[in-house]
């Protein structure tokens, strides 16, 4: 055996630090914490929990929302006897304040710090770190070119100045000029990632101690800005109560809509606005304003919307003893772009039956080939065309009710002659219910408006965040990092400058740029 052939042999045979069959050393604690946070703060991460976010706001959308509409969501768990206790156990029915939601909100702000925080250091490194010097071989780069010269003269100084003047950071080394320019990219990557971070952090205060609600308002009615008087209110997490709305209180005293009345958009709304009297505080004095849609009614850092409009029938409603079981506007709400509104009229307090009454209120009725129509959104000629229904007197079970459905699985239509009983009704008549069990008196109308009140504080964080993820955005796309470098040398007793450059983005221009410097160096060197 040969010296090389044994000292082959004894690299082989000789024991290694790890010889396979050793399991390799344990992580520890703090291993395992250093491995969790770099994988939680890598960008494939923040992804993910960014796709998980929006993929977990889908149930939010489809399945109805406690404090949203807490009817629904009663209905749901009474018709699904097994899936709706699951979807409650998993927090489906208030999404985003579920802790699934709230844990993934969350790892995806950690994961977006983790991102942007290391990131910075570097950056602020490479903002301080001199432009590198001129590689060996220039020839190699994309962009190249050369020319000789007399003697070198002032071809540095002039490829200094021309640099400076492109806006490239220049350093001088021996013999040679290199610069660099395009550090807003990698800002512009940062600002974008911490854009993110502004506007989460904007939409999570606006979430915890806001909220918006909903309510329904008929013309010379008035509103407190209380709890119990919204159709529906979505608080903030961290919402308590009363104590967080401010005490203002309203009442709409008028409310003007204007239709088109001919050409192809006839119907169309072309101008509605509601006259409102308001107060900030209790003891604050009546102030008016008008409002109109985009253009809301600003209290205590609160907004009011205009959000639509419709019609709601002044009805009477007396019971087989002769007495007001119901008496008062009731909200209809429309169905068509010719406000065809649906409704109901309860009157459970009737005796010795109780009342119901669902149907349709028409603004404009005409009789067509099936029933009576809406032609006009205008109350041009208005009529009620309803259904009566009369039952038992049941007890008050405390369970919420929608003021817009009829439950009629404890009700009977009422008959005539065999058929179903109908009625329409213009304003002021009145038509008695068969079996003496009463009469129904169409006395006007009036109109509602629904308004929506809002409070978001973080709303103006959030707006700046998207506008400064724009900012970022369009500096990393349209801001390209690039070096050159100018270097003369000695060949052969020729004098040979070399002007490259590289692009670590696109390409684009290089060329040109190149083309550029070297017809400003010729000139210098002709002059």
């Amino acid at each position: 055996m040969t010296r090389v052939d044994q000292g082959v042999k004894d690299s082989i045979t000789a024991p290694t630090g790890n010889s396979g069959n050793e399991p390799p050393p344990a992580l520890g604690l703090v291993g395992w914490l250093r491995w969790t946070w770099r994988q939680l703060t890598s960008m494939k991460t923040a992804l993910v929990l960014l796709f998980l976010l929006a993929l977990g706001a889908v149930p939010g959308s489809l399945i109805p929302q406690t404090p949203i509409d807490p009817i629904k969501v009663s209905d749901f768990l009474a018709a699904h006897k097994t899936l709706g206790p699951l979807y409650d156990k998993l927090g489906l029915f208030d999404v985003y304040k579920s802790a699934w939601f709230s844990a993934i909100y969350l790892l995806l702000f950690i994961s977006l710090i983790g991102c942007v925080v290391p990131r910075l250091s570097v950056y602020f490194k490479a903002l301080r770190s001199r432009p590198p010097k001129p590689p060996r071989n220039l020839n190699r780069l994309p962009g190249y070119q050369s020319f000789e010269v007399d003697s070198p003269g002032d071809v540095l100084e002039v490829a200094k100045r021309e640099l400076k003047r492109r806006r490239f950071r220049v350093e001088s080394y021996d013999g040679a000029v290199a610069a660099e320019r395009g550090y807003l990219r990698e800002a512009g990557n940062l600002l974008f990632h911490f854009s993110l971070i502004v506007a989460l952090v904007g939409i999570a205060w606006g979430s915890l101690f806001g909220y918006h609600g909903t309510v329904l308002v008929v013309v010379g009615n008035g509103f407190s800005n209380s709890v119990a008087q919204y159709d529906d209110f979505t608080p903030g997490r961290a919402f308590t109560g009363d104590a967080d709305l401010p005490p203002f209180s309203l009442t709409v005293k008028d409310f003007q809509v204007r239709f088109q009345e001919d050409g192809p958009q006839k119907g169309a709304a072309r101008s509605f606005k509601a006259q409102l009297a308001y107060q900030a505080t209790p003891d604050a004095p009546e102030k008016s304003y008008l409002l109109e849609v985009n253009h809301p009614l600003k209290l205590d850092g609160s907004n009011v919307f205009l959000l639509g409009h419709g019609y709601a029938p002044r009805v009477t409603v007396r019971d087989g003893q002769g007495n007001v079981a119901f008496s008062g506007p009731a909200p209809f709400l429309p169905q068509d772009a010719n406000f065809s509104s649906f409704g109901v009229i309860k009157a459970p307090d009737a005796r010795p039956k109780t009342l119901g009454f669902e149907g349709y209120f028409l603004p404009t009725a005409v009789i067509g080939q099936q029933g009576p129509v809406s032609v006009f959104p205008d109350s041009l000629n208005p009529a009620l065309v309803m259904t009566g229904y009369y039952g038992r007197p049941q007890p008050e079970t405390g369970k919420p009710e929608s003021v817009y459905q009829l439950d009629k699985t404890k009700l009977t239509q009422f008959t005539q002659n065999g058929d179903k009983w109908r009625f329409q009704l213009a304003p002021g008549q009145s038509v008695a219910l068969p079996d003496k069990s009463g009469s129904i008196t169409f006395n006007g109308y009036s109109r509602w408006v629904k308004l929506q009140i809002s409070h978001t504080p973080g709303t103006n964080l959030a707006l700046a965040g998207i506008l400064l993820a724009i900012l970022g955005l369009m500096a990393s796309l349209f801001v390209h990092p690039r070096r050159t470098w100018v270097r003369v040398r000695e060949t052969d007793g020729r004098t040979v400058v070399e002007v490259a450059g590289l692009d670590r983005g696109l390409e684009r221009g290089l060329g040109d740029e190149i083309d550029a410097i070297v017809k400003a160096l010729r000139k210098q060197e002709q002059v």
